[in-house]
């Protein structure tokens, strides 16, 4: 299948300071992908670099097979065929929100600009919205007009930068999956950019976890969480603890948890010493275990309690409990360890 996107061992600089340093993917028809990263990691830059706000130094960015940017030569702007939807959704508060959808399609015809309006207003499911103005919109149906008026001028790629930030924390998640399911319905590229890792995995396909201008990892969100490529990571994506171990042979390492064994060789010669990856749902509450625990923080998630839990060699472990489990600070708790997936570092690694 033809990538929609592709980049290039692409470096971007800013006033003299190298902001993204060499980094490749590539999203094919239909993908969505997600750069995720803390703030000042680079994400947006790269993401302006795509639409053509920023000029790249070096490297190649390819849109629909057809080269847009490298050190030579960098396609305007409004010749790439790009969509954006901001952040503050920048839509223009003096017009109704059919006028704002349309605002990008203006050299059709009337008739073709009502009927381009009429379909993206049925698949955002705005239709009861369009003789409003903007101020009297609530987040969600804001972002809906300005996914509407990006998707209007059907663009080869939809870029979306930081756009769910506006939202209240427990509308992020829902907008996100309703977001996915109109751009994955209609075949539609997008790549997002943001530093909420639950908006990521709700939203995309691939994920690209960033550091300091550097793609550390690209992948889908089990495999970021389950195979983390490196201790940043792995501390990035989701909950986790590291705990010592001694490699035993090339699947199994020995902790204080027990022997772990993993499915795939870890790479690490016998008896050397080892960080290992923990997650909450790696340790299991079980009353009849002979290992026991103590609570020293617990906190409550509804259906469950994230119990933050000391071992005897008083490291800490973090378990994912059902919330009738309600066990008070200081005392002690049996738990087991239950692990699928074995993930190892070097003590120095980081």
């Amino acid at each position: 299948m033809t990538n929609t996107l592709e980049l290039k061992e692409v470096s971007v600089a800013l006033e003299g300071r190298s902001i993204v340093k060499s980094l490749s993917f590539s999203l094919e028809k239909g993908e969505i992908g997600c750069l995720l990263g803390p703030s000042g990691c680079g994400k947006t830059t790269l993401l302006r670099s795509i639409a053509g706000f920023e000029q790249a130094d070096a490297g190649e960015i390819w849109l629909e097979s057809r080269l847009v940017s490298d050190p030579d030569r960098s396609v305007p702007v409004e010749n790439r065929h790009v969509g954006m939807v901001f952040q503050d959704y920048a839509l223009f508060p003096h017009l109704k929100v059919r006028e704002n959808i349309s605002f990008g399609i203006h050299k059709l015809s009337r008739s073709e600009q009502d009927e381009r309006v009429s379909e993206m207003a049925d698949l955002l499911e705005v239709q009861l919205l369009l003789d409003e103005y903007p101020h009297r919109l609530s987040g969600g149906q804001q972002q809906r007009v300005a996914l509407a008026r990006a998707i209007a001028t059907r663009p080869n790629i939809l870029l979306l930068d930081e756009p769910f930030a506006s939202l209240d924390i427990e509308l992020r998640e829902q907008i996100a999956r309703e977001m996915r399911e109109v751009l994955k319905k209609n075949g539609i590229t997008a790549i997002l950019v943001t530093h909420n890792q639950m908006e990521a995995f709700a939203m995309a396909d691939s994920i690209g976890v960033m550091r300091d201008g550097t793609l550390l990892q690209w992948d889908d969100a089990f495999t970021l969480y389950h195979q983390p490529a490196s201790t940043y990571v792995a501390d990035f994506i989701g909950d986790g603890v590291f705990i010592g171990g001694t490699v035993i042979d090339s699947k199994r390492v020995e902790t204080e948890l027990g022997i772990i064994n993993g499915r795939r060789n870890h790479g690490f010669k016998t008896n050397d010493k080892v960080r290992v990856l923990i997650r909450p749902d790696d340790i299991i509450h079980d009353d009849n275990s002979d290992m026991q625990a103590k609570v020293l923080d617990k906190s409550f998630r509804g259906a469950e309690f994230l119990y933050t839990l000391e071992l005897q060699s008083h490291a800490q472990v973090l378990s994912l409990v059902p919330s009738h489990h309600n066990h008070a600070i200081d005392e002690a708790i049996g738990i087991r360890l239950e692990l699928d997936h074995l993930v190892v570092f070097a003590p120095d690694d980081y």
